[in-house]
């Protein structure tokens, strides 16, 4: 069991392994075994959309509530050099693709439902999704277009003056800062519309 918990791409696979074994005693408990349908495709693509959307605001929170606040106070601050060059690049790696992953399964689920152009125009029948969604592909551009930019200048990835990488880290921050204020009424969107907040 140990050597499951070892590798992530071990620990990833049995996961998906035991949700199948558990999806199938679920449909064979209930009398109901699983049946594929549109209903059953957009109910996966939602499922793939919440599992990207937690791994995006995750590392987001993750960067605005451990890293931002705790790095400067690691002391001395050459140790500080293990969070620059090893585990931002690779949290900003998962940030990235995370959004990309949670957009793109966003657009195709709004799709698959028929609200894609309804949410995308704001109208009544779909505001509260397309609110989400507007503010999630704000979030999205910020995460690619200007936070990415600037972190791999302030993260000494591509070359850049002393000066520039301090410009660009607070640049960062605050774009980051934003998409975190962004993600708690995106969220509250998001879930509204399908189940009665709104």
């Amino acid at each position: 069991m140990s050597a499951i918990f070892q590798s992530l791409p071990r620990t990833l696979i049995a996961g998906v392994v035991l949700l199948v074994i558990m999806v199938v005693l679920a449909g064979v408990l209930s009398g109901q075994p699983l049946a594929m349908s549109h209903a059953w495709g957009a109910f996966f693509m939602r499922w793939l959309h919440i599992m990207s959307g937690v791994m995006w605001v995750g590392l987001l929170w993750y960067f605005n509530f451990v890293q931002i606040p705790t790095v400067p106070k690691i002391e001395p601050a050459e140790h500080r050099a293990a969070i620059t060059k090893f585990i931002a690049p690779n949290v900003l790696f998962w940030f990235r693709w995370g959004a990309v992953a949670t957009v793109a399964t966003g657009l195709l689920l709004a799709a698959m439902n028929n609200y894609l152009v309804d949410a995308l125009l704001l109208r009544r029948s779909s505001l509260a999704i397309g609110l989400g969604m507007w503010m999630a592909l704000i979030m999205a551009f910020n995460v690619w277009f200007i936070i990415w930019p600037n972190q791999k200048k302030a993260l000494g990835l591509v070359e850049a003056s002393a000066d520039e990488k301090a410009r660009a880290a607070r640049i960062a921050m605050l774009t980051s800062r934003f998409n975190t204020m962004f993600s708690i009424p995106m969220l509250y969107f998001m879930a509204a519309q399908s189940h009665g907040g709104l």
